[in-house]
């Protein structure tokens, strides 16, 4: 029986030590008619067998676990490997054999934690401290303990090219990231996490490979398909059975061997698929089917076209496929409301405040009405699921570093806004998130960052800047001079966050005011979110910008929410009935002030909760 310390995640391809001694190399190479396998400080390249199907493989008995290796081809390249576990010289250096068995877990007894119990903290690894290492981040977990974080979401770590990226050019997907540190520091964070009670959750991109460092094409083209176009070219070929297998395989290997609680999945609606059964339906069943009887698991989409079918819930009220998905509508509501901006996508949000009470009530405030934006519909009904199926938030990663100068919420609104629209996101039933440092109002800026080799640098530095040369603000070329270099070190240097700030005002009544509502959180809002069921949330408008929205919670109480994200006060409007849980600005007998809100609670029969 295997030691569930040492578990490991066995894979058909790559590099896996076997029992009996050696290791056993596979690769999938269908374009090529031989493969060899080189290993540094040996002799000649070992030939590998060819296999059905386009598979390669080769046993070297006197091998083991710290051995770096190359994939040979017939044209005389060497490549790394593509299901590499370990990339120590970065993607385009050798592989390395690593034992999956050499870290001791500790957390034999953790079985994860109930999705409604769920705060998450989104974090990049490199930005989230000084060093920017694994094993850094470990001590600011108590922290987030404090905090009231019960769930860290880390950004992308598979490999990419360079020493500081955002993540989402990864090209070798097994392996974490080096300048974050080896195999067993990402165990350790997860270990250590677990050890405090809080979930460990990892953003994964099966939507695209990065632009630099990716060989498959040299040895694998049926890798990929003309079929379909992404924005980042040529889709990801998930009709072919050995793609989805792979593509699997890597969900389960960080969610198995490094125990992680859960993905979340970048930008789904780029996952071009025209198989019976979507890639997405099969990878949800395996992980659950795989895992699900062991510990909690919780699945977490990114998706521009609000997909409500691949959220559902069964009889039982558990997800089918997908716990939740990171909802964009309640962010650009809540943001257009807070900064008065109304340029590219906002403009379908700004001044609506039908589309705030919606966002907030039913989940999507589009569920398949007309996007004047995107010039098509958009969305799919989500009234009848629960508010647990959504993550909400101010800011995260896209919605701070896609500015041009990576601007942070309260770099651009006043505290008194920012204050109100948290209030409404973090004590709403629908899962919150925040982004690192928001608790304490963190001045650090979240540019764009990357550090691609020459040929790629200028033309993503120029692209930057053409991306936002449509906008009035940018078309003069000199302002364009202004943006940060995305290939610059400083920009990178420039996103990492200052912890001692939190001890200097007016960071430290931030940091104390997150605290108090998290609290409160906790206290009376999770536990009333089991069971509660679809949203058929009561919201109304009020006034001319005011909000007013009811949840009937899982123990049958109701939650009330009356605000006002407006410059304008609203007169001679009646506060909820309930017990009063939080107050933000001037509400009173007579209406809500400007910038205000009131949240209640009070039984089903209407009495004080």
């Amino acid at each position: 029986m295997e030691n569930p310390t040492r578990r490991a995640h066995t894979m058909p391809f790559g590099a896996e030590l076997r029992a009996e001694g050696g290791v056993r190399f596979r690769i999938w190479a269908p374009t090529q008619a031989t493969m060899t396998l080189t290993v540094e400080g040996r002799g000649d390249p070992v030939p590998m067998t060819a296999l059905a199907d386009g598979w390669h493989e080769c046993v070297v008995d006197d091998l083991g676990a710290g051995a770096r290796y190359r994939f040979g081809l017939a044209d005389g390249n060497a490549v790394p490997d593509a299901a590499s576990r370990h990339q120590p010289n970065d993607v385009h250096g050798p592989s390395e054999v690593i034992d999956p068995r050499g870290y001791a877990w500790g957390d034999g007894a953790w079985r994860g934690r109930p999705w409604e119990e769920a705060v998450l903290y989104e974090l990049h690894v490199g930005a989230f401290t000084p060093e920017g290492t694994f094993r850094a981040a470990i001590d600011r977990l108590d922290d987030l303990v404090a905090l009231g974080i019960t769930a860290i979401e880390l950004m992308p770590i598979a490999d990419f090219p360079g020493a500081r990226n955002w993540g989402y050019d990864g090209v070798c997907l097994f392996a974490p990231d080096a300048s974050y540190g080896r195999p067993d520091d990402p165990k350790a964070l997860v270990d250590a996490a677990h050890a405090r009670g809080l979930m460990v959750l990892l953003d994964v991109v099966y939507n695209h490979f990065g632009p630099e460092g990716n060989y498959l094409g040299a040895y694998a083209a049926p890798f990929f398909t003309n079929r379909h176009e992404t924005p980042w070219g040529a889709a990801i070929n998930f009709a072919s059975p050995t793609v989805r297998d792979f593509t699997i395989h890597n969900a389960l290997y960080w969610l198995e061997e490094y125990h992680f609680d859960g993905l979340r999945l970048d930008a789904v609606q780029a996952i071009m698929d025209d198989s019976e059964q979507h890639l997405l339906e099969e990878l949800a069943e395996r992980v659950r089917d795989h895992l699900g009887g062991e510990r909690a698991i919780h699945l977490i989409l990114e998706n521009e076209e609000n997909l409500a079918s691949l959220l559902e819930r069964d009889a039982a009220g558990r997800p089918e496929h997908y716990t939740a998905q990171w909802n964009d509508d309640v962010h650009h509501v809540l943001h257009t409301a807070a900064t008065g901006e109304d340029a590219g996508y906002y403009a379908d949000y700004a001044g609506d405040t039908r589309q705030l009470a919606r966002a907030l009530a039913e989940g999507f405030s589009f569920q398949g009405e007309m996007m004047p934006y995107r010039g098509s519909p958009r969305g799919e009904a989500s009234r009848h699921l629960p508010p647990t199926a959504f993550v909400s938030f101010i800011q995260n990663h896209d919605q701070i570093g896609n500015r041009a100068f990576g601007e942070r919420l309260t770099t651009i609104a006043p505290a008194h806004v920012v204050r109100l629209v948290a209030a409404m996101y973090l004590l709403a039933p629908q899962i919150p998130m925040l982004f690192m440092g928001e608790e304490w109002g963190a001045s650090q800026p979240f540019p764009f960052f990357c550090d691609f080799g020459p040929a790629l640098a200028e033309a993503v530095r120029n692209g930057r800047r053409a991306e936002f040369a449509r906008f009035p603000e940018f078309r003069d070329a000199a302002t364009r001079e202004q943006i940060p270099d995305p290939i610059g070190e400083g920009t990178y240097l420039a996103a990492k966050l200052g912890w001692d700030d939190r001890r200097r005002a007016p960071h430290d009544e931030w940091l104390a005011w997150y605290q108090r509502l998290l609290a409160l959180r906790h206290a009376e809002i999770v536990p009333r979110l089991a069971g509660i069921g679809g949203h058929a949330g009561e919201h109304a408008i009020v006034g001319e910008g005011g909000v007013a929205v009811t949840w009937r919670m899982g123990d049958g109480s109701r939650l009330n929410l009356l605000a006002n994200p407006s410059e304008g006060p609203l007169s001679g409007v009646a506060t909820p009935a309930g017990r009063r849980l939080w107050q933000e600005g001037a509400v009173t007998a007579d209406g809500v002030g400007a910038w205000s809100l009131i949240w209640s609670l009070e039984t089903h029969d209407g009495a004080v909760a």
